[in-house]
């Protein structure tokens, strides 16, 4: 996974060296892929705390697979969790009742 952080993120402390983090593939656009997982994440934080959860200490990551694709790394509290985990089951009790 390539790793490219958020200018606002403090970063991952004790990340192992991975040798495909240094490894770039011709003509791959990591760059978009970086974009959008930053947008994701962005977006993500937003809607949960406009939801009701408490989204300080979250730490997210955003990087770019080796094909170019987003990926998103969140880090949150246990607690932060346990909120977004009551969020998901109210949405799908919600779903289930139409």
């Amino acid at each position: 996974m390539r790793q490219m952080y958020d200018p606002e993120d403090a970063g991952f402390e004790n990340e192992p060296f991975d040798l495909d983090d240094v490894l770039w593939v011709r003509g791959v656009d990591y760059l978009a892929g970086w974009r959008d997982a930053t947008d994701a994440g962005r977006a993500l934080v937003d809607a949960l705390a406009a939801a009701g959860v408490d989204t300080t200490g979250f730490r997210w990551q955003a990087s770019a697979a080796a094909d170019g694709g987003g990926r998103l790394r969140v880090v949150l509290p246990a607690a932060a969790a346990h909120d977004v985990a009551a969020l998901v089951r109210a949405v799908s009790r919600l779903g289930k009742a139409s």
